[in-house]
């Protein structure tokens, strides 16, 4: 891995199934856990994200201990989801899958894609309405127990317009173009097929 630069992270509950739990008593599992692995693997939480079957964060690990500390989140958020929901068979279906954002842009791309997962999903009209994101506690809309690192990219500019460059959806075509540069080890969009140009993502906020 690359200490250096921060990455996406996401796993997906077992054959896409539901948790079995009510989200809000997932979102507590994985914030108490999120908080011991921040401070106990020195693990840099810039976002998290639940999911109905799944979640995304973007954390970075300057000791280099990505995967110690996510194999750890896994195995005991999993366990904790277990005991509760009376359940014995793997709760996660997969490993993690990491994507490393070495670039400021390819942060910002993550960054809308991963908060705009609700939207898009029809959970709520807003980014800033759900309530199983960290942005929901960011904004002191509820309490946030998850260490989350400086914001700067939401709060060092306008909130308001912030906001609403998180509301305003992207093209299909762009929202693509990230989702498939997600699942690649190092996150690089692609270049047009007509031409050697590059990915207009690549240059712009979209």
């Amino acid at each position: 891995m690359q200490p250096d630069f921060p990455y996406h992270l996401s796993a997906r509950s077992n054959g896409k199934d539901w948790f079995a739990l009510e989200t809000h008593i997932v979102w507590e599992i994985m914030s108490e856990y999120l908080h011991f692995v921040h401070h106990s693997f020195n693990a840099r939480i810039h976002l998290f994200v639940l999911m109905d079957n799944h979640f995304h964060m973007i954390a970075s690990f300057p000791d280099g201990n990505l995967s110690a500390a996510m194999n750890y989140l896994m195995r005991e958020t999993s366990r904790a989801i277990g005991r509760y929901s009376n359940r014995i068979n793997h709760v996660f279906g997969a490993r993690t899958f990491r994507s490393c954002l070495g670039d400021q842009r390819y942060f910002e791309h993550a960054y809308k894609y991963t908060y705009r997962n609700p939207v898009e999903a029809a959970l709520c009209a807003r980014v800033e309405e759900y309530p199983f994101s960290t942005l929901h506690g960011l904004l002191g809309l509820s309490h946030e127990i998850i260490p989350v690192e400086e914001d700067t990219l939401m709060f060092d500019r306008n909130v308001t317009e912030n906001l609403e460059w998180l509301n305003h959806a992207p093209s299909k075509e762009n929202r693509d173009a990230i989702r498939r540069a997600l699942k690649h080890p190092n996150f690089k969009l692609p270049h047009h097929k007509s031409s050697k140009r590059r990915h207009p993502l690549e240059s712009n906020r979209y």
